[in-house]
């Protein structure tokens, strides 16, 4: 119940419509509790006596009370969607705000289908259970307080039925709550695996057609898709079993009031017209209650869902900018003070071990090493998408942690080795960089990046639209566009994470000569092959997380043997030529 008191604070404006929809049930139910009472009075008196006007009077004023409960039970429903819908809109748009506020870590905590499955479907959950128990949870409650009342009030003999019956319907209600609890939230788990297993399959549909592995993939859809249709099975067999449970009751309790007040009206304790409104009242509470048990169990599927939503609000990022933050960086330089980080803070091995290491401002640095040397948790510590276990990192001589995030964040431009593309066009996707990039600005960024070459051929140029992953492009263009896209930023630091891979030796040489114009920007490359980084002012190479051996081209081909070794099976022995930065 935490959690539903939480995000019930997410109404915000709406709790206004919220409140005059649940006033407006309390008046819809008043009406229609008051038609019984006059059905009496018809009866007992208007059709005893045989009074036509008596009757008429009596039929108006309940023809009155339907159509004033059919008019307040519209205005309900229009203040009632209003509530949820509102509700369900500003409690995603809370999911994902937090989201965005999330660093890499704490990322590593949610799986992508959960967290999509959090902001759509357990939303809706919660829509649901409003939309679908706003109405019962008030209407209930009124209707058996004022059905009880009344009916004692009519007859307090005959009202002992719904002392018999109410702790039968509370005792069924509880076994049904009390099995069904934990089935709900392993159901919205199961709903995260299939949301899974179909996000892969589509993000990683063209390796799957090109590894002729459909089958596989379906049988793999299959296998979860059941899960979720066994689970849901096994807990909507035990909520059902609600409504039977109820009608029996409800209708056992109206054969034993038709013959108990039967043999009163026999003996001259009731008159028809009693025994009619008070068998009225008898299916009203009945009713009552199986809307107070339908509310128990939308409450038991909210609160899982509930629970989750909590999860995803309550989550702290683990990075965040400083009271006071340093809100300048005054130059590229870059310093490793006995660095070591690891991923998770349980985690036995470091990724990286006791780096020192200090690169002046405008220096261009190369970095290579194995597969798993933690080259790209290296440089991810520099603009904090990680924060580092122990040691310091600094940039422009303060410690990373002391700034603003987007201060550092915009002085560090970062080409990450998976290229991220997005669904518009390429001049949207540039200006990601720099949202008030001019023109000019945009065709010289795509120059130095040698993008402008592709560029011109499109039919639209530079508002030629990409499909989502900018599937419609080659791997070297993608990486091209996100170089041209970085260097929109004019960061102090850019940041290649091996971001030519795809791209000819040609055209990377070009890119090489064009950065090398950048005399105040400091860069990281990390890269694969050694001609992308042999010309660089230094080179680290990283082994097992720490840095083996550092140096230029020359010192390393003399002095170190990994290096040598790397030189000689890329070059096959021969001299290679670069082009100087």
């Amino acid at each position: 119940m935490r959690e539903l008191k939480q995000l019930f604070s997410y109404f915000g404006p709406y709790r206004k419509d919220l409140l005059i929809g649940s006033l407006l049930v309390l008046i819809e139910t008043s009406f229609e509790l008051i038609i019984p009472v006059l059905m009496a009075d018809l009866l007992d008196v208007g059709v005893a006596a045989r009074d036509v006007p008596y009757i008429l009077n009596k039929g108006i004023q309940m023809a009155i009370c339907a159509l004033l409960a059919l008019l307040t039970g519209l205005l309900y429903a229009r203040f009632a969607a209003r509530a949820a819908y509102g509700f369900g809109a500003r409690l995603r748009d809370a999911e994902y705000e937090k989201v965005q506020t999330y660093s890499f870590s704490n990322l590593d905590h949610f799986d992508t289908a959960s967290l999509i499955t959090r902001i759509t479907t357990d939303v809706n959950v919660m829509q649901n259970a409003l939309t679908g128990g706003l109405r019962p949870m008030v209407r209930g409650p009124v209707m058996l307080i004022m059905g009880i009342g009344l009916s004692i009030w009519m007859n307090a003999k005959l009202s002992l039925v719904f002392f018999v019956c109410s702790p039968i319907l509370a005792l069924i209600l509880f076994f049904i709550v009390r099995k069904i609890a934990p089935m709900y939230g392993k159901l919205q788990k199961t709903v995260d695996r299939v949301n899974s297993v179909v996000q892969e399959n589509l993000t990683a549909i063209r390796a799957v057609k090109a590894f002729v592995r459909e089958d596989y993939e379906a049988e793999k859809f299959d296998q979860v898709n059941n899960e979720l249709l066994q689970t849901s099975e096994r807990t909507f067999h035990y909520a059902v079993l609600n409504l039977p449970a109820f009608q029996f009751t409800m209708y056992a309790a109206a054969v034993l009031i038709l013959w108990f007040g039967g043999n009163m009206i026999l003996g001259g304790e009731l008159q028809v017209g009693d025994l009619t409104g008070f068998l009225s009242y008898v299916l009203q509470v009945m009713n009552a209650l199986m809307m107070i048990s339908n509310v128990f169990l939308l409450l038991t599927r909210s609160l899982a869902s509930a629970k989750r939503i909590s999860e995803t609000l309550n989550q702290t990022p683990d990075i965040r900018s400083p009271e006071s933050p340093v809100t300048q960086v005054q130059n590229g330089s870059i310093d490793f003070d006995n660095v070591s980080f690891k991923y998770k803070t349980d985690a036995e091995e470091y990724a990286l071990q006791h780096v020192d290491l200090h690169i002046p401002a405008g220096q261009t640095v190369g970095i290579i090493g194995g597969t798993g040397s933690s080259k790209s948790s290296l440089v991810q510590l520099i603009p904090r998408l990680y924060d580092a276990s122990t040691g310091a990192v600094s940039v422009g001589n303060t410690d990373v942690r002391a700034y603003d995030l987007k201060t550092l964040r915009d002085a560090v431009g970062i080409v990450l080795q998976k290229n991220v593309l997005f669904s518009g066009t390429i001049r949207d996707n540039l200006r990601w960089g720099n949202p008030d990039a001019s023109d000019e600005q945009l065709r010289e960024a795509c120059r130095v990046a040698c993008a402008d070459e592709f560029i011109k051929q499109m039919p639209n140029g530079l508002d030629t639209d990409l499909s989502q992953g900018g599937v419609n492009l080659s791997g070297g263009q993608k990486q091209r566009l996100c170089i041209a896209r970085t260097l929109l930023k004019q960061p102090k630091i850019l940041i290649l994470d091996d971001c030519t891979s795809a791209v000819d030796t040609a055209t990377e040489s070009h890119i090489r000569r064009e950065l090398a114009k950048q005399k105040d920007m400091t860069k990281l490359i990390i890269a694969q092959r050694i001609t992308s980084v042999m010309d660089a002012d230094r080179i680290l190479i990283l082994e097992d997380g720490k840095i083996h051996a550092d140096g230029t081209h020359d010192q390393l081909l003399q002095s170190d043997s990994i290096y040598k070794e790397i030189y000689a099976s890329q070059m096959k022995g021969g001299a290679a030529g670069g082009t100087e930065f």
